[in-house]
């Protein structure tokens, strides 16, 4: 059990939490909804210890271990088991089953599993970094946006691994669907208080809306009867023979409690502009492959034809291609042989995490959605702000110091901004709280056109999708049926090793691999098959490992061009501020470029990695 007694946070005259209170219980499940900037980080980093409240105390039982994941990756074993081995507890020291297990569950096949973390990409570096937290069976786990770097067999697999947490959890998540399938209670934070229910988000927000509305109809009724009596008092204050329930009445305002008029909390809500179209067909992609130079072809004669009002949503595991099919159907990549035609009037719009390289640095997040589009007013533009979280005077904050979270969200305000009528979106939800999440699904669900989305979200699958795009068993596919029907029909069940979700089967299948590698002959063709593999590996590697020690670099530049920039605008010096302007431009490419190509490397690596493994799978 963890209590928190009267905790107090405030940022810079911002108050966060205000004198809050809550205990997590013996096996509770807990989730913690607010929005982004609310606080829900804060209290996590509170909770073990790398901030510290302004007052009040947070009390944990002796030799309460506390389990979370890192943002810090550093590396010290040669292979992926070691490493996630070393998470296990003392006394679990030799149980490597249980990490073999929990790898299994997070996409690590068993030949990952031999291969050294360096080797592999950010997004499964952070989920080695998960799988050491999750072996080492800590009393609390907390979990921050868990299923960012997940792909869908994973998210339902740790789905399935967090509703058999035999202890307690703390998490945070964007994905209320996964949410509400895996606590048991819900903490959130709202007007600077801490509010604990029973139940999922739905309970949670229920009852905050009929505490407010109780709130409010107490507070207009109080306000009543107080008019009322002051209205008595004026009135009658001058007559002897009322003097007594006068005075009876100025005690009892004296008593009344003044309710005071809950300030009015934005809810988000926006909508793609739709550019009106006439016609049954609006695209057509016809034969497409493709493939990155130097591995092999990740979509081979693919076609798509969308009508002016489909809901298409690309789905599969990573590393198979999805982000490349979007960026080849967006006209962003050029297909190998087929072809792509649109209807005259179609206007197509992009969002791709990564690509951010359009926005100008020294605009403001206002400026560059203003921009976006030459009829968009500024009250548009500061509404759109609003949406994407850039409240207020965030809405004046240079482009240059923002995150990369936060120019993904300047990204997709400009989509907001530009009439369209197709829309292709790759993973929209990674850097919203849970309220835009729900006000995307909407603002999807309503636009005047057709979407093409890429999404680990299941809730947005059952919700938004009419066509699914399928990555499975080494190819792509098109399944016409939503994505109830296609579980019912087809399901994640029927990829065996594939489908991570089912883990048994993974470790039944790496058990016969392994019982099959003790025949010389077996022995001597995986040995040439993995000398196959990393010699075309291997430039692969090299080439991302330039371009990260680049994007490094390039990031501390950015760090001291900005210390600089800052102390040139104080100056003045009008000279220096476009000289380093320019550089931060450049950096800034540098890294949003690298994104990209580290992209593109990693799919053709895992595509790589998939045609070997198949082949050493053969010998099981």
């Amino acid at each position: 059990m963890i209590s928190l007694e009267n905790i107090s946070k405030s940022y810079g005259g911002q108050c966060l939490f205000d004198e809050v209170s809550f205990k997590i219980n013996s096996r509770e499940r807990v989730g913690l909804v607010g929005r982004n900037g609310h606080g829900k980080t804060t209290l996590f980093r509170m909770i073990t210890g790398q901030e510290e409240p302004d007052s009040g105390q947070l009390l944990t039982p002796k030799n309460y271990r506390l389990g979370y994941v890192t943002q810090h990756i550093q590396f010290t074993e040669d292979t992926v088991l070691k490493e996630a081995a070393l998470g296990l507890p003392e006394h679990d020291a030799d149980q490597l089953w249980k990490v073999e297990k929990i790898l299994a569950g997070l996409g690590f096949s068993p030949e990952a599993m031999a291969q050294s973390p360096h080797d592999f990409s950010g997004g499964f570096q952070v989920r080695l970094n998960l799988a050491r937290v999750l072996v080492s069976d800590p009393d609390l786990l907390l979990l921050d946006e868990p299923t960012n770097y997940l792909d869908i067999t994973s998210i339902r697999w740790i789905e399935g691994f967090l509703r058999a947490w035999p202890r307690e959890l703390l998490l945070i998540t964007h994905d209320r669907g996964f949410m509400d399938r895996v606590v048991t209670h819900t903490v959130g934070i709202h007007r600077q208080k801490t509010r604990k229910v029973t139940g999922n988000t739905e309970a949670y927000y229920t009852q905050i809306a009929q505490e407010e509305e109780i709130y409010e109809k107490t507070r207009l009724n109080d306000e009543k009867k107080r008019k009322e009596m002051e209205l008595f008092i004026t009135r009658f204050r001058a007559k002897a023979r009322l003097a007594n329930m006068v005075q009876s009445r100025v005690k009892t305002l004296n008593k009344m409690e003044k309710k005071e008029k809950l300030a009015n909390l934005e809810t988000l809500g926006f909508s793609f502009r739709s550019s009106p179209i006439k016609g049954k067909q609006l695209y057509h992609g016809e034969g497409l492959s493709f493939g990155y130079e130097g591995g092999p072809r990740l979509i081979e004669d693919f076609s798509l034809l969308l009508g002016s009002h489909d809901r298409v949503c690309v789905i599969g595991q990573n590393g198979r291609g999805k982000t490349t099919l979007l960026k080849l159907l967006a006209g962003v990549l050029s297909p190998e042989s087929g072809t792509i035609t649109h209807h005259p009037s179609c206007a197509p719009g992009f969002y791709e995490q990564t690509n951010i390289s359009s926005i100008n640095p020294l605009n403001t997040v206002e400026e560059e959605i203003l921009y976006a589009h030459a009829d968009v007013e500024r009250q548009q533009a500061r509404n759109i702000c609003g949406a994407m979280m850039f409240e207020g005077d965030l809405a004046l904050k240079r482009c240059s110091v923002l995150s990369g979270g936060e120019k993904s969200r300047v990204m997709l305000g400009k989509l907001l901004a530009t009439p369209l009528n197709l829309l292709f979106l790759d993973e929209p939800t990674n850097h919203l709280d849970m309220e835009s999440c729900d006000a995307l699904m909407a603002a999807v669900d309503n636009f005047d056109g057709a979407v093409v989305m890429v999404t680990h979200n299941e809730m947005f699958l059952h919700a938004v999708a009419t066509r699914l795009v399928v990555f499975r068993k080494g190819g792509v596919e098109l399944f016409d049926g939503s994505y109830a029907e296609f579980l019912e029909k087809v399901g994640w069940e029927d990829e065996g090793e594939e489908a991570v979700s089912e883990t048994l089967a993974v470790e039944t299948e790496a058990i016969s691999a392994k019982k099959s590698m003790g025949k010389k002959e077996s022995r001597q063709l995986r040995s040439s098959i993995i000398a196959r593999r990393n010699k075309e590996a291997g430039p692969l590697r090299r080439e991302m490992e330039k371009i990260e020690a680049a994007m490094e670099k390039s990031e501390e530049e950015i760090e001291r061009i900005n210390t600089e920039l800052l102390a040139a605008t104080e100056a003045g010096d009008g000279g220096a501020i476009t000289e380093l302007s320019k550089s931060l431009y450049h950096h800034n490419t540098v890294i949003d470029e690298g994104f990209e190509r580290l992209s593109e490397l990693s799919d053709a690596l895992h595509a790589l990695e998939e045609k070997y493994n198949k082949e050493l799978e053969s010998l099981s």
